[in-house]
């Protein structure tokens, strides 16, 4: 199964020349790390960058920049720093082509819950609900199976909702992910060395497989 950076990795695949992109905190931020080769996107942070560049290396940290998450960053050429209140004018003007999230629930259909459990002390819900109720396209980059071994690819999502039938595709520890405008969670790719019934095992809302399901190829 893929690890987080499998996951990043994977995802950095569907990001396509000239998209501005937004990366969520967790595995998102990581997707930074493995933009492929001869692909210009410019990545937008919420707090107020856009030409964010990759993860500085050590003792190369500025802690002026920081990225949504309080992770230090770097800038690119031309980068542009601005206050919360334009980045979210961005983001609500729809003006980011893709968006990629953590998540801890995805339901069939297409909901989504990452930003609260019940019980635990958090300052808010971010800019998650601008987010998946204003961008073009959005990826989830979730595991799918908690510490406990239960699924969270669910048949509906038990945890406060930040959006409802909003999530195109999943990525996952397990493998791809299109949901289905009718619900419904169809398997597009395997990880390397998973099959579909372990896929079948953790996933506790409904699974579509269509013939044989490749296995990814990550360089």
């Amino acid at each position: 199964m893929l690890d987080k950076d499998g996951i990043a990795k994977r995802i950095a695949e569907e990001i396509k020349d000239g998209y501005y992109v937004n990366l969520g905190i967790g595995i998102p931020t990581l997707c930074a790390n493995y933009i492929p080769k001869g692909v210009d996107i410019v990545l937008q942070s919420e707090n107020g960058i856009l030409g964010m560049g990759p993860f500085p290396f050590e003792g190369e940290e500025d802690p002026d920049l920081i990225n949504a998450g309080k992770q230090t960053v770097t800038l690119l050429k031309g980068a542009s720093i601005f206050d919360s209140a334009m980045s979210f004018g961005m983001i609500r003007a729809q003006k980011v082509d893709l968006t990629i999230l953590g998540a801890m629930e995805v339901s069939e259909y297409g909901d989504i819950a990452n930003w609260k459990i019940p019980g635990k002390m958090v300052k808010g819900m971010g800019g998650a609900m601008d987010l998946v109720a204003s961008a073009k396209n959005i990826i989830v980059a979730m595991q799918q199976v908690n510490k406990a071994g239960e699924s969270k690819l669910l048949p509906k999502c038990s945890l406060p909702i930040t959006g409802v039938r909003c999530i195109k595709k999943i990525v996952t520890e397990l493998g791809v992910y299109d949901v289905l405008p009718q619900g419904g969670f169809k398997l597009l790719e395997r990880a390397p060395g998973i099959s579909v019934d372990q896929i079948r095992k953790s996933t506790a809302g409904k699974l579509v497989v269509e013939g044989d399901v490749p296995e990814m190829v990550l360089d």
